[in-house]
């Protein structure tokens, strides 16, 4: 197995071989990153109803297009948007989706957490909620 000689010139490294540059390593934003993101632009109450109804009926009318249901599924679909699109209006935001398509996986999985944490009692307070809470203990 033949060995190949290397030295390093402003980073990159120089093999008998060829050049082999340094790879820089990208990291994508984790889920949590994503769900923090999404839970910090849907704080209104009114928002977060309008989405727990909205995005199911999304998913229901996709369902109902599917199986050929064609004015169900329409209704549903396009029901759910017009929810999605009112709470954002009365949040006074846009909707997330605006800044990347991960962002309609990322609702979804956000409106299951915040349902389960409904039906489990089991909220957590947010950071700002928390400190405002701190603060107010305090004094």
């Amino acid at each position: 197995m033949a060995t190949s000689s290397q030295r390093t010139i402003f980073g990159i490294e120089f093999h008998s071989r060829g050049v082999v540059p340094h790879r820089k390593e990208v990291r994508l934003p984790s889920l949590a990153h994503y769900m923090a993101q999404y839970d910090h632009e849907h704080s209104s109450g009114w928002n977060k109803l309008l989405h727990g109804a909205g995005i199911p009926m999304i998913f229901a009318g996709i369902i109902l297009l599917v199986l050929m249901k064609w004015i169900w599924g329409a209704s549903f679909f396009v029901g759910g948007w017009i929810f999605l699109l009112v709470g954002h209006k009365i949040e006074g935001n846009h909707p997330a989706f605006f800044q990347g398509p991960i962002y309609l996986l990322v609702g979804p999985i956000w409106v299951a957490k915040e349902a389960w944490e409904f039906l489990t009692g089991t909220h957590r307070t947010s950071a700002s909620e928390a400190t405002s809470q701190g603060t107010t203990k305090q004094s």
